[in-house]
């Protein structure tokens, strides 16, 4: 029989930072509150949660890495919106978050869960911090609670 190994969501006992850009804060507001939401109702106490706030999206892989550094977080869901304009700058910033996150987590060996939107305009954000794309913030909760659970078991 092949044994299967998966997380869950029902995460116990953890800590948690949530690290958020304000640069476009009215979408990324949306993403905690998502993000904050789900994090209750798979009963992560609000005390084990540290909201930390920076300036955009590529600032968010610094902030990872001191959290990560410290040891303190037995995960990050790191949060941002990043929309296309007419410059290459989105491509830049965007690019340079994912990877500067991935990094993070595979030098720490630590989750690290990616809910920087990537749209191509204004409506797409708005879409994906929850109206009727759903909600980025909540999938990154969940995907972080899953990856938290599931490297306790390997």
């Amino acid at each position: 029989m092949i044994k299967t190994v998966e997380g869950h969501f029902s995460i116990g006992s953890a800590k948690l930072a949530l690290i958020a850009s304000r640069f476009n804060w009215t979408i990324v507001d949306g993403l905690v509150n998502g993000a904050i939401d789900t994090l209750r109702r798979h009963g992560l106490p609000e005390a084990n949660v540290t909201v930390i706030k920076v300036p955009g999206a590529i600032e968010l892989p610094l902030a990872a890495k001191k959290i990560a550094e410290r040891g303190e977080a037995d995960g990050i869901i790191a949060l941002g919106a990043v929309i296309k304009g007419a410059t290459s700058h989105f491509d830049y910033v965007a690019g340079e978050c994912a990877a500067g996150l991935a990094r993070v987590s595979y030098e720490f060996t630590l989750p690290v869960s990616f809910g920087v939107l990537t749209t191509e305009n204004i409506e797409q954000a708005i879409e994906r911090s929850g109206t009727k794309a759903g909600n980025k913030g909540v999938d990154a909760a969940i995907s972080v609670l899953e990856m938290i659970t599931l490297l306790r078991k390997l």
